[in-house]
């Protein structure tokens, strides 16, 4: 891998090869004392034995623009862009399409759209996503104001043509208590914005408060921008803590989620799933599923035994030490809970898989003395925590009642170092991280099965039910990789082992690709002297 890349993907393949984004930094401008630098990124294809065919960067293209990401729709493969003009204070997204088999732009840029500012303090989002069918390409813009939000969505076909006119929406609420978490384009040009709402809240200190989340807000709007019709979120006096919505093929909107009896609990008491009429918003049915402590996993254990071959350091036993005081969870199912994927099934229903996830950062501090007489010096490092935890699978039937669910015990803890600051990690519908690297699954759905990817710790090879011991995998580089069998009709698992990390990069299968019937993995072994080492494995099911 070239030295100095952030970052690794599949990003598209087909039946020539697969589709690799190596991303990095480019210089933008120069100045007399030093130079300015963009985000960039290789396009790299192997072919079906994996063997490279070409890579190109893409800098003399980009130049001037700020690379966004490489985007496939209905076979054909685009690269886009920003560029933003300071003085009319305007971001542009421009796409250009690929030639899949030279890895050279086959055409010239195209202006999809453009995002204002008002004022100089506004803040622009923007992301590429695909419509329902996933046969377009729907472009969200935002401007965030002290005062406002505003929403932009248009739709495009795979000639980056627009296919609808844009369509505007606001709202009144205060952005700073207004998080957007996802956006859906239905297939009879609805859309509907799933959100996060908060509250300011008294804090323990005088003058002191801060941000509670109080409800999700789901609203539908036409062609025109206008609110049709806003999805009752509280149901039965439950607190929702984690919402999806699916729009099913050719059917209706249904909602899933997680809730709370008490608005302040730490844990999960069930999941509610409503079926919605997708052309007006109304409800249709009901049902729910009570969550009990005996689905839970024991908790995960963290020790390292003493006969093991995985000693600690003592750096390494201080760390877990103090990350074991701060990670925050209760007894029942955690609130951190987070639906991850969506699959359709032949008898008409949907099979819902999620994870439980908790994402924070925090800070140590260290002293250097200096020599000689030199002042000592204090040194902060920051580092970003991601606990991945247990996976809950159900299968929601045509009815839209809940039919079988099962709960797999799972613990993973991948420490990153990063910047500055500490506390919460933000996310939304336009937050984009590929991390975690190594901790997560992937899934992968052939007929009458679901697959689940992941590392695991090897004391847990035969871990399979709620209530066993279970090991936190945290040193990935000696971790497993092994997969889970979920059967479509009656939710039975089993367990077995792929390969071990041990020997090759260390395999990262939440960032897997999928195509057909096989996933493409990347695993990445970073060394501190020398250029990362990467692994590309294909794995095909029969």
């Amino acid at each position: 891998m070239k030295k100095g890349s952030t970052d690794l993907e599949v990003v598209y393949s087909d039946n020539s090869g697969v589709y690799l984004e190596e991303g990095h930094l480019a210089m933008k401008s120069y100045f007399v004392i030093g130079a300015t630098a963009r985000t960039s990124a290789t396009l790299v294809k192997l072919d079906k034995n994996l063997s490279e065919l070409y890579r190109n960067d893409f800098n003399k293209e980009l130049k001037g623009k700020e690379f966004i990401q490489f985007f496939a729709v209905q076979n054909k493969l685009f690269l886009f862009a920003s560029d933003y003009d300071k003085k009319e204070k305007r971001l542009d997204i421009s796409g250009a399409e690929i030639d899949k088999a030279s890895g050279e732009l086959s055409g010239q840029w195209v202006l999809l759209t453009s995002v204002y500012k008002d004022e100089k303090r506004d803040f622009i989002n923007y992301k590429l996503t695909l419509n329902a069918d996933s046969t377009k390409m729907i472009v969200v813009g935002s401007t965030i104001g002290k005062e406002r939000n505003e929403y932009r969505v248009q739709e495009f076909d795979n000639s980056l043509k627009a296919v609808t006119k844009p369509i505007a929406i606001s709202n009144e609420f205060d952005p700073n208590t207004f998080q957007l978490e996802d956006v859906l384009y239905t297939n009879n040009k609805k859309v509907i914005l799933v959100s996060r709402l908060y509250e300011y809240q008294e804090g323990k200190k005088k003058k002191e408060k801060f941000l509670d989340f109080a409800n999700y807000n789901i609203r539908m709007y036409n062609e025109q921008g206008k609110m049709q019709s806003e999805i009752n979120t509280n149901i039965n006096g439950k607190w929702l803590t984690s919402t999806k919505l699916v729009l099913e093929k050719n059917k209706d909107l249904v909602l899933v989620a997680f809730y709370n009896n008490n608005k302040k609990g730490k844990t999960i008491d069930g999941m509610l799933v409503q079926r919605i009429n997708p052309s007006n918003g109304e409800v249709i049915s009901t049902s729910e599923k009570q969550l009990s402590n005996s689905l839970l996993s024991s908790q995960a254990d963290d020790a390292v035994d003493e006969s093991s071959d995985e000693k600690e350091t003592k750096a390494e036993r201080k760390e877990r030490e103090a990350l074991d005081k701060i990670k925050d969870e209760g007894e029942g199912f955690s609130k951190y809970m987070q639906f991850r994927n969506v699959f359709y099934t032949a008898d008409n229903g949907i099979v819902i898989l999620a994870e439980k996830y908790h994402n924070y950062t925090y800070s140590t501090q260290s002293y250097s003395p200096g020599s000689n007489g030199s002042a000592g010096r204090w040194t902060t490092n920051t580092y970003s925590v991601y606990e991945c935890g247990d996976l809950l699978s159900c299968k929601i039937d045509a009815a839209g009642n809940i039919g079988w669910m099962q709960v797999f015990p799972k613990a993973q803890r991948e420490v990153i170092q990063v910047g500055s600051g500490s506390g919460v990690v933000s996310s939304g519908f336009f937050t984009y991280t590929n991390r975690p690297f190594y901790a997560g699954f992937g899934a992968l759905q052939t007929t009458n099965a679901i697959h689940i990817f992941f590392n695991d710790n090897p004391k847990n090879a035969a871990v399979t039910q709620p209530g066993q011991k279970l090991k936190t995998a945290n040193r990935f580089g000696r971790s497993d990789c092994y997969t889970i069998t979920i059967d479509e009709a009656t939710g039975k698992c089993t367990r077995k082992m792929l390969f071990s990390n041990s020997d090759i990069p260390t395999s990262m299968p939440r960032l897997g690709s999928v195509v057909n019937n096989s996933m493409y993995i990347i695993g990445k072994e970073d060394r501190l002297f020398s250029k990362s080492k990467i692994a590309v494995g294909k794995i095909t099911l029969k």
